[in-house]
């Protein structure tokens, strides 16, 4: 399985990221299937970072985020491919940037290479490991760690070889990564993370539709929906309500983002018709245009909460209310 490790584990979509020279040729010939999860995991990043920091004042517990996505090409098949065709200088690349993250203010761009990260070389202080993929947990591990006690010393090298060295100290966020799988075509929370698999169709919606599917998942691990059913087992009611109070938090989080949160109607309507034999007609859900309309109704709520306050957001923790009982049924 190959996943996107994440240095702050979130993103933001934004314009303002400057394309390389080699970003640019790439529109002009057919993109390789590591360019196109590439392209993915860049929206997947952009977006779980624009929800989870625009929403971080809400959030009971919070991450300090960079904005950075990194990649180990050592996890791949083929390394020395992986190496030439994203134009790196070393193992451990940049996937993508948040744009206005501090990863984008120190100008860090996608497929530069780092080199350092506090001091410590990756050639040298980071050997690779065996499975290969646990090197670039590591690394994130370290970079948060770095920057939940204050700043992160890093340097990188462009593909065009210049190197570069900056402080960066990272903005609140929610405490959900966001990663790509492969070979899958669904998306879910476990509670720590939002899983999306790269044939998931809602990649393909427009931007504020994807990010709606995106919220939903980011709201189940919010409300610890994934802890709940881990701790009393799996009870259909319960799990019928879990899923509706996603649904119902997910326009107040787009909001909060700057997204229209009549976005969560929008991606409901286009999935619900044609994958409902899937999970939208399920026992424990409810069906989708049941579904719409709780959406619909959490919309009048949301309006009245931005009047509390001058930024336009709208406060969920202290507005949303929850279907499902907080004080649940032992197992």
């Amino acid at each position: 399985m190959r996943t996107a490790a994440t240095c702050a584990a979130l993103a933001l979509a934004l314009p303002g990221i400057q394309a390389s020279a080699q970003q640019d040729s790439a529109e002009t010939r057919e993109l390789q299937p590591l360019e196109v999860f590439q392209r993915s995991e860049d929206l997947l990043f952009r977006v779980g970072y624009r929800l989870a920091t625009a929403n971080a004042d809400f959030c009971p517990q919070t991450v300090r985020a960079s904005g950075m996505l990194i990649h180990d090409a050592e996890s791949y098949g083929d390394p020395v491919a992986v190496r030439r065709l994203f134009g790196l200088h070393g193992d451990i690349g940049v996937q993508a940037v948040a744009p206005a993250s501090p990863a984008a203010a120190a100008g860090i761009e996608r497929n530069n290479t780092i080199l350092t990260i506090n001091g410590q070389t990756i050639a040298q202080d980071w050997p690779k490991t065996d499975p290969r993929w646990q090197r670039v947990f590591g690394l994130r591990d370290a970079i948060d760690g770095a920057l939940a006690l204050g700043a992160l010393d890093i340097t990188w090298q462009t593909p065009g070889g210049t190197i570069r060295t900056a402080t960066i100290e990272g903005v609140d966020a929610c405490p959900t990564r966001f990663e790509l799988i492969d070979s899958k075509s669904n998306a879910a929370a476990d509670g720590e993370r939002v899983l999306v698999g790269e044939r998931f169709p809602g990649l393909a919606y427009e931007e504020a539709a994807f990010a709606a599917a995106i919220a939903h998942e980011m709201a189940h691990n919010i409300l610890r929906h994934p802890q709940t059913f881990h701790e009393i087992g799996w009870k259909r009611k319960l799990v019928r309500l879990s899923e509706r109070d996603a649904d119902r938090l997910m326009p107040w989080l787009l909001q909060n983002a700057g997204y229209d949160p009549q976005a969560a109607i929008a991606f409901m309507r286009r999935w619900g018709p044609k994958h409902g034999g899937w999970i939208f007609r399920k026992r424990s859900h409810d069906g989708w245009d049941e579904r719409v309309e709780f959406i619909e109704a959490e919309l009048a709520t949301i309006e009245a909460a931005k009047q509390s306050r001058t930024d336009g957001r709208a406060d969920w923790s202290m507005f949303f209310k929850q279907e499902l009982p907080r004080e649940l049924p032992e197992k």
